[in-house]
């Protein structure tokens, strides 16, 4: 069996490999404002949890179509979003919205969703959820924040953090997996092969 990762995300990437997958990485290129736009007419999805997980299928369903049904591999969507005051951040659109974004965050709580989508091409089968965790913000000051904004992390990832990388020191602690945080529960893929019939050693590299 092999894993294809449809998410350009490297920290999602970095994860996998470090969890003993070896996956290829085949973007999707779907019209994530389309999708979620669609969704919410149709009542398919109601707030962020329901969002990433939209997105997440929409992603891995892509990326099915585009391979050969009743191979021996599995496709993997993710998307994450940051929930605070019940508003949803994604990646902030440029350097101003990602300094708002921390003035509004420090010193707080918010929740980070990830939707996680996976398609199984030798059946067709397919399953996913949302987890969500908890994040605490440090009380950073106007200075910090202007220098992490300036070295260009913010902009390229979900919520304008991470865990992982330079704003690790600005993160006071997690309430949940924090696997979740970086973009990708091992935790929840693990119980998601579960429901397909498989397990975590079927996909290590060999």
């Amino acid at each position: 069996m092999r894993l294809v990762l449809a998410s350009a995300s490297p920290a999602r990437l970095t994860t996998l490999r470090a969890a003993g997958f070896d996956p290829e990485v085949r973007v999707s290129g779907i019209d994530e404002d389309g999708v979620l736009a669609a969704a919410h007419e149709r009542g398919a999805a109601a707030g962020p949890a329901d969002d990433v997980l939209v997105l997440a299928r929409a992603k891995a369903e892509a990326v099915a179509t585009d391979l050969v049904a009743g191979t021996d591999a599995v496709v993997l969507g993710c998307d994450s979003l940051l929930e605070l005051d019940g508003a949803s951040h994604g990646k902030p659109a440029d350097a101003a919205e990602a300094t708002a974004r921390w003035r509004l965050m420090r010193g707080r709580s918010g929740v980070l969703h990830t939707g996680h989508w996976l398609v199984d091409l030798r059946t067709g089968r397919a399953s996913g959820r949302t987890a969500s965790t908890v994040v605490h913000f440090a009380n950073l000051s106007d200075a910090e924040i202007d220098a992490y904004v300036a070295t260009g992390e913010p902009l390229a990832v979900a919520g304008a953090f991470t865990i992982d990388g330079i704003g690790g020191p600005f993160v006071t602690g997690v309430e949940g997996d924090p696997h979740t945080v970086v973009g990708l529960s091992l935790p929840l893929l693990r119980d998601l092969l579960g429901d397909l019939g498989l397990t975590v050693p079927d996909l290590w590299s060999r």
